[in-house]
């Protein structure tokens, strides 16, 4: 019923930057978080940054300084700027929402976009 549909990766080199955009759509309700998460050959998903409906911010101490997480609320949708990447950056980058969807009677719904790879290269 939710689609979350990302995109912007690539590949850039090291010092470079890159901008991911995660779009929601469906019978979306509300939209109470939305966050963004990468996994890298061999590893766990871990939590790169996520923003509430009021703002609210979180980064990884990997990224912080570095990456910008922001969000569209009239497209439903949330940004992710990348700036000064570095090679150990370099993984699938997944799109989550913490939603409320239908329209009778809104229920929780959490989901996940397909990833969109991205690769930093030395």
């Amino acid at each position: 019923q939710v689609q979350l549909v990302e995109s912007g990766g690539g590949l850039v080199q090291a010092g470079g930057s890159l901008r991911l955009s995660c779009a929601a759509s469906g019978k979306i309700f509300s939209i109470n978080a939305m966050g963004w998460y990468r996994q890298a050959p061999g590893k766990q998903r871990e939590l790169v940054a996520t923003i509430t409906s009021g703002g609210s911010t979180n980064y990884a101490d990997a990224v912080k300084g570095r990456f910008t997480i922001s969000r569209d609320s009239a497209k439903n949708t949330a940004y992710l700027q990348m700036n000064s990447l570095k090679p150990e950056d370099t993984a699938v980058y997944y799109c989550n929402a913490d939603l409320l969807i239908g329209t009778v009677i809104p229920r929780k719904y959490n989901g996940w976009g397909q990833g969109t790879q991205v690769t930093v290269s030395s």
